[in-house]
């Protein structure tokens, strides 16, 4: 059966827009955001931008500012801590149950998923290695066989997105990291081992928020002293 291709709402393709704006660094934590502007520069009306935004404040990546509107939530390491240890967990239990239930279905059309994370990688594109990563993370997800767990991930995507793309942004090795340990769930799934499958899954998942917590309360460590000292010198 062939795969049915859903062309995205305009509300999602405004979604998509801001959210791939905010992992580029283009929209950094607490820029103001502005309907009108936002409508001006995606060539459409603001009522899409207004279900947009709502939307991604309800999912965390915008957030109300008194006398400023809606602004870009500054990112929050106990929640991004929180979100990947549910994340681990229904990435470990999608890897698994794929070992179970789509090892031959992984050695026919997985490969063509890790090629196109090579490829995203070369092209040097944030937004398209992010994209590559949800979709082998879908696959993985679809070969589960369970639709709970994608339904599950799936509401929390933008977020996992701007995560991914600081993690991404600032180290030039991660990348690859992040296609070896693809490439290696993967054999485990074509392998049928759903032991190894779940337990790198998990470990994929857990590496990636520990960088990331770790170096965003570093920075904000970094901008509590500066702050500090700008304090000390007013007095």
């Amino acid at each position: 059966m062939s795969n049915v291709h859903v062309q995205p709402t305009l509300v999602e393709q405004v979604v998509n827009a801001i959210v791939s704006e905010i992992v580029e660094g283009e929209l950094p934590s607490n820029s103001r955001l502005i309907q009108d502007e936002l409508a001006r520069a995606y060539g459409v009306s603001r009522q899409p931008v207004q279900q947009a935004l709502l939307l991604l404040r309800d999912r965390g990546l915008v957030r109300e500012a008194p006398g400023r509107g809606l602004i870009v939530s500054p990112i929050d390491p106990d929640f991004v801590r929180k979100l990947y240890e549910v994340r681990g967990m229904l990435d470990g239990l999608a890897a698994r149950l794929a070992a179970e239930r789509g090892g031959e279905r992984a050695r026919i059309e997985g490969p063509a998923f890790l090629e196109e994370g090579r490829a995203a990688v070369e092209s040097g594109s944030l937004n398209a290695q992010i994209n590559a990563d949800i979709k082998f993370h879908g696959f993985v997800s679809e070969l589960s066989g369970n639709s709970l767990i994608g339904e599950t991930t799936a509401p929390h995507w933008p977020y996992l997105r701007r995560v991914m793309g600081e993690v991404l942004r600032d180290d030039v090795q991660m990348p690859q990291i992040i296609l070896g340990e693809h490439a290696a769930i993967l054999d485990a799934i074509i392998a049928g081992d759903a032991d190894r499958a779940e337990a790198l899954s998990r470990e994929h998942t857990s590496r990636a928020a520990k960088i990331f917590v770790h170096r965003l309360q570093t920075q904000q460590a970094a901008s509590d002293e500066i702050r500090q000292r700008r304090t000390r010198r007013i007095r």
